[in-house]
């Protein structure tokens, strides 16, 4: 592992994060390691998760310090979770993994990414999951917010804006009154020092890894802090570690104006079927015509009405074109007079749930980069500019967010991702929460990594969306450490 002052420090079998503490202090590595051997060398208890689950489904708790800086200190829990490889004398391996978020759940991933995973690399992997800190079975943590203040994002109207910057302020006192002892702790450097705990209480010299959006960058922060220790890393849909996370936000509108450019182009060519124009000039200008008419009078659905703004931030559906194509036929006969449309989608979670990932989601965006401006005019200024340039969703990521009323600076500057480490990307053409071109900066990070691009490929997730062009190459990866011998594209 590399140190900020260019020193190395080689990796330690027995020394789960005894680089981790290296970076963090200039303490010897032989003095930084006595407080962590308890962590490297702790046994694991194993149980049956739950009883709706089956029976190979383990869970554990894998004890971590909360202060890396301070191991000796306060400890929490890290759930995890496991089904063993199939074939005891193929098994290479742990395969640990993230379903993004942040603040995503991910103990029951084994059970979920189980029957995505080809038979050959079911038997070379255990499949293991976990509870990020903060999150889930994870000494979870939460603002106790109200729907209204956890509701994201918000389009920019200079009548809004003194409400929106209002609840982003209130959101950040209500973080830091309800855990603020936790919050500087919660980020993705910590977490993924806390993987390293979980690979050394496994028994691992190395681990595999599957990250899923967020998780991706998850990975590539563990890639550059624990190099020695990074075996087959699977990264699908992922973000570019540069932008991380104002930059990730704003990004997203970029990517935005040419779905939606695609879009009114598959809509013209079924205006027999949608009545939304035979042209997609007409197309565009339906969509606006509809923003602007909401926007006078919100659009009844089956569960409220939508603003324009309301509409403009499901932007996202215009990765599926045969998806939102209907929503937006059925937003425009409501809007002139005919039946409600269908309801627009909702958070599935309970409101604990919710409540906990949206602390989880901000204590690590605040917390890991410092990129965030502390004035709201600077986030006003942001979101006019923005919206000129990309419409569709400019102001969405541009506005203001409780980052800039958190009540500390990041206690580490972010993770500059550059290495050699090899990885697979795996990513969707058409996917506009992990757009194409933030995949392609993890590419420029990762000098190691190949890219497999889905021509066509629809949406946020490949080898979670199910088949997919890309799932040999990412079976051959896990069962042989083959990567693509360059980048490829594939599907059409």
């Amino acid at each position: 592992m590399v140190l900020r002052d260019g020193r190395t420090i080689p990796a330690l079998t027995v020394g789960a994060v005894t680089a981790a503490i290296a970076a963090l202090t200039p303490a010897t590595a032989s003095a930084a390691q006595d407080p962590l051997q308890g962590y490297a060398q702790q046994r694991l208890r194993w149980e049956r998760c739950d009883a709706g689950q089956p029976a190979a489904f383990e869970c554990a708790t894998v004890q971590v310090p909360l202060d890396y800086a301070d191991p000796g200190s306060r400890r929490i829990g890290v759930a995890v979770s496991r089904i063993k490889a199939d074939n005891a004398k193929a098994r290479h391996g742990v395969l640990l993994m993230n379903p993004g978020g942040p603040g995503v759940q991910g103990l029951t991933l084994p059970v979920e990414m189980e029957p995505l995973l080809a038979p050959e690399v079911r038997e070379r992997f255990d499949l293991v999951g976990f509870d990020p800190r903060g999150v889930g079975r994870s000494s979870p943590i939460t603002c106790d917010l109200t729907a209204d203040e956890r509701s994201n994002p918000h389009p920019y109207t200079a009548a809004t804006f003194a409400r929106d910057v209002d609840r982003a302020r209130t959101v950040a006192d209500k973080c830091w009154a309800k855990a603020g002892d936790v919050l500087p702790h919660i980020t993705t450097r910590n977490t993924a020092r806390d993987m390293d705990v979980v690979r050394a209480a496994l028994g691992e010299r190395r681990i595999s890894y599957f990250g899923y959006s967020y998780g991706t960058y998850l990975g590539s922060v563990y890639t550059q802090m624990f190099p020695q220790r990074s075996d087959r890393f699977v990264l699908d849909s992922a973000l570019d570690p540069a932008l991380a996370w104002r930059g990730t936000l704003r990004g997203a509108a970029a990517g935005a104006e040419p779905a939606f450019t695609r879009w009114t182009e598959w809509a013209a060519a079924r205006h027999a079927a949608y009545g939304l124009g035979a042209t997609p000039a007409e197309v565009r200008k339906t969509y606006w015509d509809l923003v602007a008419r909401a926007d006078r009078t919100p659009v009844p659905t089956t569960n409220g009405a939508l603003s324009g703004g309301d509409i403009r931030t499901g932007y996202t559906g215009f990765s599926y074109v045969a998806t939102v194509t209907p929503w937006i036929a059925a937003l425009k006969t409501a809007s002139e007079g005919g039946p409600a449309a269908p309801a627009a989608p909702v958070p599935s979670g309970t409101e604990e749930q919710e409540n906990n990932q949206t602390a989880a989601t901000w204590a690590l965006f605040c917390g890991d980069a410092r990129d965030w401006p502390r004035d709201p005019e600077q986030y006003r200024r942001d979101a006019i500019r923005d919206r000129a340039a990309y419409p569709l969703a400019g102001d969405l990521g541009a506005g203001i967010q409780p980052c800039a009323f958190w009540k500390s600076a990041p206690r580490e500057a972010a993770t500059v991702v550059n290495n050699g480490v090899g990885a697979l990307i795996v990513q969707n053409q058409w996917d506009l929460r992990a757009t194409l071109a933030m995949a392609q900066g993890m590419r420029r990070a990762l000098h190691g990594a190949r890219m497999v691009t889905v021509a066509g490929g629809e949406g946020h997730g490949v080898v979670v969306a199910g088949p997919s062009c890309a799932d040999a190459d990412v079976t051959r990866y896990l069962t042989t450490g083959r990567l693509p011998a360059k980048d490829v594209t594939c599907g059409g």
